[in-house]
């Protein structure tokens, strides 16, 4: 058969459209399997990373649908953002133009590739329906307290006039406009994530073997859960009189009370309330409350990653247990979002208090020892203390212990668990993102829009400029009446940070079309598809995306959207980057492939093969233009060697024992593959680099021999095994051959192909090893002593036989005179 691959897949794309092959059944009792990728941004083009992640889904989904599972792997659209705005401004489209343009011209490529994806439950978190549902999710949050506005600072862009992710802040400059980044203080809403903190720690458990270890680990240091000791350093007389009597103290938390004693100095974050009171009242000179401006105005990665600066602040605190006067200083590393922005120095136990201590010739008291030993600062371990009054002698993890229990005895402090989670802010001052449902009234103050209001949906009248939030600046939209009074008020300009979108999507595909307009998601429909039996995406995801998404499904748990589910993905795959010449692909390098060309060269199947070949999906994947040639090449004598085959609507009678050696080795060599591939689904390995070795290599044992009978076996089952890699190529090889029945059902493995047909004996003449012979496992002891004689005949000629001793299964020993 001659292998034309665009017409081939034209054809079976065609053909699983009309007969929706790939839309999930409604009978609800069949056993199920909900197969997930990350879903996309509609950027315009698909590369070869949206390439591997969609096919690595596909091969599981269209193995598992012909296993006779219910599946449901759908497909949908990221399609809130940033970059949406950014080509805006590049070329004056608008955002929504732009956004459903690349999602038509994206589907297209998609479907190129043959991947079995649900075409009725396809989403776009930018549709008016989705965000009319995200909306009421939004306010039962609200009214449940999980969702609560604040003050905060921010890094912010006067020519822009926007607010900028930490990550738009390049050298405390804003990354497009180039101008001076400032800190300001602004509202905004917070999902109240923290007080998921424990349950999401804990339920890393039930993940463990399920998803990589290393995600584990990153989203368990994440939440970053320790237990210590909290008190207040209490301000000096003198420095509360300076302060005008504001500030009684600030409360600082740590780890290591074992190390309270070696406390020389404080630190609080540049931004700290004492420290603008104190640039209020202008009590520090003119230098040094610039520098401390200067700190003020950099992000807080910019301050992590400089070096440490500080100034002390001519204020002091009373250390509470030996009631010496500390002096406090703003320090660049302290952050106001994290300990509420204010640190219990000890220089001789913390590297970065030591680095700081040296710079400024701070006060440096060592307090812990290695078992009473000197040792060399910073001394970072547990050891034993000294230098800290009745305490000293202890081990450090008796003193802590001892040490809060005194705080909590005296009334001074409180042992206390913290985290280094924080409430999750999703406002975003851009308008493609689906708006808050806030309605902010003089009278009632921030107010829920009313559900029948719903969905708030965008103007499509804007200017996008990159100055400034259009819906802030709209004439009309955002002027409404108050939902619970009535009177003037102005709708919330913010829009929602886009991974809320991306937090309860793999809820939604639950649920069949017909029902969207009803509810988010159908009860009866959840309940059934969840959890996610295996998800897939890159490791870049690994933190946020998956953490917000088990926190939406145990808040909306807990609202009662859904029922018994804690966990939103049973099991993870994260799939390696594709590489060329070294570097993951990117235009500005150069080093792109374009899909869409491959796919007209080669076809869609040598693209699918190619991607699964190349390297372990969890690994990187690196690009080679003969390895691609290379998949081509194969498919082609796929097709090229069925013409030799009969026509077999089942597998075909073969007693194996008549068969040659190279008849046995094939057949071994095709079930082999057959086994590999229900062990790679079973097992969650997907090691569909060694199948498609194991499968090449009974392809090649099948040319080696001639038994038109086998042959037929041969191809009735590696079709079945490829199908999930190449499915258009295996489809249509099949239907000529087979009708495709042999892509039905499971086919069973037949053991007996692995039976040893023969055995390898030695033959030992007066107890030594003279020779050695192959005979059949069935031959009889006199064929076996027979042919025994035979290998050694050399040895044994001339010579008189006394004894024939045969060793089952191992050896013939001949004693001769």
């Amino acid at each position: 058969m001659e292998y034309k691959p665009l017409e081939v897949e034209k054809k079976w794309q065609k053909k699983w459209l009309e007969t929706g092959a790939f839309e999930p059944s409604e009978d609800l009792s069949r056993p199920k399997k909900y197969i997930l990728s990350m879903f996309p941004y509609p950027s315009g083009r698909i590369h070869m990373g949206h390439v591997r992640n969609y096919t690595i889904s596909d091969a599981i989904a269209r193995y598992y649908r012909r296993q006779g599972f219910n599946v449901l792997h759908p497909i949908g659209w990221d399609s809130f953002g940033m970059p949406a705005e950014n080509a805006a401004i590049k070329n004056g489209v608008h955002p929504k133009k732009w956004t459903y343009e690349n999602i038509d011209y994206m589907r297209r490529e998609l479907n190129s590739l043959g991947l079995s994806f649900s075409s009725e439950r396809e989403l776009a978190t930018s549709d008016a329906l989705y965000t009319k549902h995200e909306q009421n999710i939004f306010i039962k949050m609200y009214e449940k307290a999980l969702v609560y506005r604040k003050s905060a600072t921010l890094n912010w862009c006067p020519s822009c006039q926007t607010v900028l992710a930490n990550e738009q802040v390049e050298e405390g400059k804003c990354w497009r406009c180039s101008a001076v980044v400032e800190q300001r203080e602004m509202p905004g809403y917070y999902l109240k994530i923290t007080k998921y903190a424990e349950e999401l720690l804990e339920d890393l458990k039930k993940l463990e073997n399920h998803w990589p270890a290393q995600v584990l680990t990153m989203q368990e240091n994440w939440i970053g859960k320790s237990e210590g000791l909290e008190f207040e350093f209490e301000l000096s007389e003198e420095s509360k009189e300076l302060l005008g009597g504001k500030f009684h103290g600030y409360k600082v938390f740590t780890t290591r009370p074992d190390t309270i004693f070696g406390v020389t100095y404080s630190a609080l974050a540049p931004n700290h309330p004492i420290v603008n009171e104190i640039l209020q009242l202008k009590l520090l000179d003119k230098d040094k409350i610039s520098a401390v401006k200067k700190m003020q105005k950099q992000s807080a990665k910019e301050r992590q990653s400089s070096e440490k600066e500080g100034l002390d602040l001519g204020i002091s605190v009373v250390h509470p247990l030996t009631k010496k006067k500390i002096p406090v200083w703003a320090a660049n590393f302290v952050l106001l979002e994290y300990g509420g922005g204010a640190v219990m120095a000890v220089p001789a136990h913390d590297e970065r208090d030591f680095e700081f201590a040296q710079k400024y010739s701070l006060p440096i008291v060592q307090t812990v020892k290695s078992n009473g030993e000197n040792s060399p600062l910073p001394f970072t371990e547990y050891g034993v203390l000294v230098n800290s009054a009745e305490f000293s002698g202890l081990a450090s993890a008796e003193a802590k212990k001892k040490i809060i229990d005194f705080f909590e005895k005296n009334s001074i402090g409180k042992r206390t668990v913290n985290y280094k989670l924080r409430d999750w802010g999703i406002s975003r001052q851009r308008y493609w993102g689906a708006p808050i449902p806030i309605v902010l009234c003089p009278k009632c103050g921030a107010a829920p829009e009313k559900e029948e209001n719903l969905p708030i949906t965008l103007p499509d009248d804007v200017q996008i400029t990159g100055e400034g939030n259009p819906l802030d600046k709209h004439p009309t939209w955002k002027f409404t009446k108050c939902p619970k009074c009535g009177s003037d008020a102005q709708r919330e300009t913010d829009t929602m940070d886009t991974f809320v979108q991306s937090s309860w999507y793999f809820l939604r595909y639950t649920t069949p079309k017909n029902l969207w307009h009803e509810t988010p998601f159908d009860e009866k429909s959840v309940k059934y598809w969840m959890s996610v039996d295996q998800y897939i995406g890159g490791i870049e995801h690994a933190i946020l995306h998956l953490l917000y998404s088990r926190f939406f499904t145990k808040a909306l748990r807990d609202m009662g959207f859904i029922e018994g589910i804690d966990e939103p993905f049973v099991n993870l795959l994260t799939q390696g980057m594709v590489l060329k010449d070294g570097a993951k692909m990117s235009k500005s390098k150069g080093n792109v492939v374009d899909t869409d060309s491959i796919i007209e060269k080669y076809g869609a199947d040598t693209a699918r093969l190619f991607i699964l070949f190349a390297a372990p999906v969890q690994k990187e994947l690196e690009w080679n233009d003969s390895a691609v040639e290379g998949a081509f090449k194969f498919i082609k004598r796929l097709c090229d060697r069925s013409d030799n085959d009969e026509h077999y609507n089942r597998l075909p009678e073969i007693k194996h024992s008549l068969l040659s050696k190279e008849e046995q080795y094939a057949r071994k060599k095709v079930y082999e593959a057959l086994k590999k591939s229900a062990e790679s689904y079973k097992n969650g390995s997907y090691s569909f680099n060694t199948l498609i070795a194991a499968s090449m290599e009974a392809f090649n044992a099948l040319s080696a021999q001639e038994n038109r009978t086998v042959w037929s076996e041969g191809y009735f089952i590696l079709l079945n095994v490829l199908e999930p890699i190449i499915p258009h190529a295996a489809s249509e090889i099949s239907e000529k051959l087979f009708g495709c029945e042999n892509l039905t059902g499971q086919i069973k493995i037949d053991e007996r192909v692995f039976e040893a047909q023969n055995m390898i004996l030695a033959v030992t003449v007066n107890g030594k090893r003279r020779a050695e012979f192959e005979i059949s496992i069935n031959a009889s002891k006199e064929e076996i002593l027979s042919a025994g004689k035979a290998a050694a005949a050399k040895w044994i000629d001339g010579m008189n036989i006394k004894k024939e001793i045969y060793v089952d299964k191992k050896l013939v020993n001949l004693v001769v005179a």
